[in-house]
C-alpha cells in the first residue's frame, strides 16, 4: 500500500534556535538547546540543512513512505523549509505557518504558493487569537482560495511541549479552537480544502458537524489521538474512524503521523495503529488506499516539486 504522510513537522535548526532565542531561561541559545536536548533526548538538527534533509529522506525510504507533507512550524522557518523541499527532489511538500494578524502577508503567501512549491498553510487560531471566519483572515483566504490551496486549521486541545520546556508562556485560548468556526469560511471560500488535524483534538462532535455541513472540510488522523480520553463517551481509535467514515467518507480523511523529532524519526507506530483501527472498523482496501495516499495525492496535484 502506498503511503503519503500528510502531517509532519520538519523542525529544522532555525526552528529550535528561534524558540531558544525567545526563551526567558538563563544562558545563550546554544546553552538552552543543550539543556533541552539533555532533558528530552532529542537529537538537535544539524546546522547543515542538506544533512537534515538526507536524514528525513532516509526515514521515508526505510519505511516505504512515498511523500511527506511537512510544516514550517514558525514563520522564521519558512525559508529553510522552502530550500529543504528543493533539496528533497520531490519527496516533500512544504506548508507555512501563518498568523493572519502578524504574517507572512497574503502577498508573501501567494509567492510561496506560486513560486516556491508550498501546498498551503497551517493556522493556529487558539495560539494567535483570531477567528478563521473573521475579517483578519479574509485577505489571506482570498489568496488561498484563488490558488485552490489546502489550509490546516488546528482546533481543539493544543499543548506545545517544546515551548513548555523552554519556559515560554502558554498563549492557547480554546475560545478560538472550535471547528464550527470553520463553517463560514468553508462556505465563503469553496475552492480551499480545509483540514482539521487530529480529528478535532477533542472537538470530535464539532468536527463531524463541520464535515457534514461543508464538502470542502477534511480531517486528518495524525498524532497519538490522546484527546480520546477527554470524551464523555467511551471511544476507541477504531470507533473514531468508523464515525469519521460515516460523515466524511473515505474521500475526506487524510493519513498523518505528526512526526517531527529525532532520534524517534518517522512514526511507524502511528501507521500500524491506524491501519489496525481501520481494519477493525471494517474499512475495505479501496477506502484505505484513499486514506493512506489517494486523497493526499489529489490535494497535492500540481504542487509536488520534481
Amino acid at each position: 500500500m502506498r503511503i503519503i504522510d500528510f502531517h509532519s513537522h520538519f523542525f529544522s535548526r532555525p526552528f529550535f534556535e528561534t524558540l531558544a532565542a525567545q526563551s526567558p531561561q538563563e544562558g545563550g541559545v546554544e546553552a538552552k538547546l543543550a539543556r533541552l536536548s539533555s532533558r528530552t533526548g532529542i537529537d538537535l538538527p544539524s546546522p547543515d540543512l542538506a544533512a537534515h534533509v538526507a536524514r528525513w529522506i532516509a526515514e521515508l525510504d526505510g519505511h516505504d513512505v512515498e511523500h511527506l507533507v511537512s510544516f514550517a512550524s514558525l514563520p522564521e522557518e519558512i525559508p529553510t523549509l522552502a530550500e529543504a523541499a528543493s533539496l528533497a527532489q520531490g519527496r516533500l511538500t512544504p506548508f507555512a505557518l501563518v498568523n493572519p494578524k502578524a504574517g507572512p502577508s497574503p502577498e508573501q503567501v501567494q509567492t510561496l504558493l506560486a513560486e516556491r512549491g508550498f501546498g498551503g498553510v497551517l493556522l493556529f487560531p487558539a495560539m494567535h487569537h483570531f477567528h478563521i471566519g473573521g475579517e483578519e483572515s479574509a485577505e489571506l483566504l482570498e489568496v488561498l482560495n484563488a490558488a485552490a490551496a489546502t489550509v490546516f486549521v488546528h482546533c481543539g486541545l493544543l499543548v506545545v511541549k517544546l515551548r513548555d520546556l523552554l519556559g515560554l508562556p502558554r498563549m492557547q485560548n480554546l475560545d478560538y479552537a472550535n471547528p464550527l468556526g470553520i463553517i463560514p469560511a468553508a462556505n465563503a471560500f469553496p475552492r480551499i480544502h480545509f483540514v482539521i488535524p487530529h480529528f478535532g483534538a477533542g472537538f470530535f462532535r464539532e468536527t463531524l458537524m463541520a464535515g457534514a455541513q461543508c464538502e470542502n472540510v477534511f480531517v486528518d488522523s495524525s498524532s497519538s489521538n490522546s484527546w480520546i480520553a477527554t470524551q464523555p463517551e467511551k471511544l476507541t481509535l477504531a470507533s473514531v474512524f468508523e464515525r469519521a467514515l460515516e460523515v466524511f467518507g473515505a474521500e475526506r480523511i487524510l493519513f498523518g503521523t505528526d512526526s517531527g523529532v529525532f532520534p524517534r524519526g518517522w512514526r511507524d507506530d502511528r501507521l500500524r495503529e491506524q491501519r489496525e483501527a481501520l481494519e477493525a472498523c471494517g474499512a475495505g482496501k479501496e477506502a484505505m488506499e484513499r486514506i493512506f495516499s489517494g486523497n493526499a495525492e489529489r490535494l497535492l496535484k500540481g504542487r509536488r516539486q520534481s
